[in-house]
C-alpha cells in the first residue's frame, strides 16, 4: 500500500507536503494542481482522497482532520459541497478525470475515460444539483449555453438524500 501523503488545511486550501509522492499523485491521478511548487488541492479532492485513505489532513494546529471535520469547515465557504463531492466522487469511482470549472462558469469539467487534462479537452460540464432543487428553463439554458460555447455537453448531476447520482445529458445538435 502507499505511504499516505501529508496535507495541511490553510484557511480553506489544502496544500500538501513538497514530496515526490504528493507530485506523482498530481502527475498520474490528476489530483490538484502545482501552485508554488506544492501540489494544491481543492476542497472536494481532498475530500475524496480523505475518504480513500490516501492522504492525511492536519489543521494549522497539526491537529488531525477526519471527513467529517473538513465536511463541516468546507460547508461554511461551500454551501453546496455535499451534493458537489457525491457527483465528484461517483465521477471519479467510475474512472473519470474530474476537474474544476470555474473559468467556465460551472462546477466541474469531465474528461473522457483515459483522457487526461492536456491530452485533449474535456467532454462535459458538469453541474452537480439535488433532486430537489428547481432549475428554471432559463437557468438550464444559461448551463447549456456555456457547455456549447466552449464545445462541451451539458451534463446535469442530480443527486439525491442518499448521495447516489444520476446523470442526464444535453446537447445541441443539427437535425
Amino acid at each position: 500500500m502507499e505511504a499516505k501523503i501529508k496535507c495541511m488545511f490553510l484557511k480553506g486550501r489544502i496544500v500538501a507536503e513538497d514530496s515526490d509522492s504528493a507530485r506523482e499523485l498530481c502527475a498520474s491521478s490528476c489530483f490538484g494542481m502545482v501552485k508554488r511548487k506544492r501540489v494544491e488541492l481543492s476542497l472536494v479532492e481532498a475530500l475524496y482522497l480523505l475518504e480513500k485513505e490516501r492522504i492525511i489532513l492536519v489543521d494549522n494546529k497539526n491537529k488531525e482532520m477526519d471527513f467529517e471535520s473538513l465536511l463541516k469547515k468546507s460547508k461554511k465557504t461551500e454551501p453546496k459541497i455535499w451534493i458537489r463531492y457525491h457527483a465528484y466522487s461517483d465521477m471519479r469511482d467510475r474512472g473519470y478525470i474530474v476537474k474544476t470549472a470555474l473559468k467556465f462558469g460551472a462546477d466541474f469539467r469531465v474528461y473522457d475515460r483515459g483522457v487526461k487534462p492536456g491530452e485533449d479537452h474535456a467532454k462535459w460540464i458538469l453541474y452537480p444539483v439535488h433532486e430537489g432543487e428547481v432549475l428554471t428553463w432559463y437557468e438550464f439554458s444559461a448551463k447549456n449555453r456555456v457547455a456549447n460555447s466552449t464545445r462541451k455537453r451539458l451534463l446535469l448531476g442530480v443527486v439525491d438524500d442518499e448521495g447516489d447520482v444520476s446523470y442526464w445529458e444535453s446537447r445541441w445538435m443539427r437535425p
